[in-house]
């Protein structure tokens, strides 16, 4: 059986801010007290996971036995349909130590590019996808995945959103997440796919 979530502190496990920024704003309606695993000064645990849920459970579960409270964590990425879905799971570590994502979605671009022909451009399609977990300190957990699907664009357009927003446009929009408000953004986004499904299940 599905459990639900009291109102009260909700620990992101998370030390990136821009994901922690959008995942609060998701929140704000539900009345929780959220806190990230920075401001509580949490270890990041190795995702050594062979999926998004995997390494999303990883976290959420550090999270909370490390603090005592409920957490929640997210593992998503970008995956492209012609690079076999690359970056995926590693599509943090595309940007290098240095978190440099303009690098990342160069390299997406020219892996992209080995696959044009004079005949045919390749195939631009991608989904980003989102592994949303929830974990409590006696080791109870709750999984939700969420994706949206879209294609590669290049030149990266927009400095909104993080990661590879500029370089991602969903399907049936004009816009890349780069170029969206975050309003617009929080209203299909993978990660909202995934937030809805849990706020339906554990709220």
């Amino acid at each position: 059986m599905t459990r639900k979530l009291s109102a009260g502190k909700l620990v992101i496990a998370s030390h990136n801010e821009g994901k922690v920024r959008e995942i609060r704003e998701l929140l704000a309606p539900l009345g929780m007290d959220v806190i990230s695993a920075a401001e509580l000064d949490l270890p990041e645990p190795v995702e050594d996971g062979d999926s998004f849920i995997a390494n999303s459970l990883l976290k959420s579960l550090a999270a909370a036995k490390a603090s005592g409270l409920p957490a929640m964590a997210d593992d998503s990425g970008l995956a492209v349909t012609i690079l076999g879905g690359a970056p995926g799971i590693y599509s943090a570590r595309w940007a290098g130590p240095r978190k440099d994502f303009g690098l990342a979605m160069q390299k997406v671009q020219n892996a992209i590019e080995e696959f044009d022909t004079i005949e045919q451009k390749a195939d631009r399609s991608a989904a980003f996808i989102c592994a949303l977990s929830l974990a409590w300190p006696d080791g109870h957990t709750e999984v939700f995945e969420g994706r949206i699907e879209g294609q590669m664009v290049w030149p990266a357009r927009g400095d909104a959103g993080f990661g590879y927003d500029p370089a991602f446009q969903p399907e049936g929009y004009t816009l890349t997440f780069g170029e969206m408000n975050p309003a617009e953004k929080h209203e299909i986004s993978h990660r909202a796919d995934a937030f809805r499904q849990m706020v339906n299940a554990c709220f």
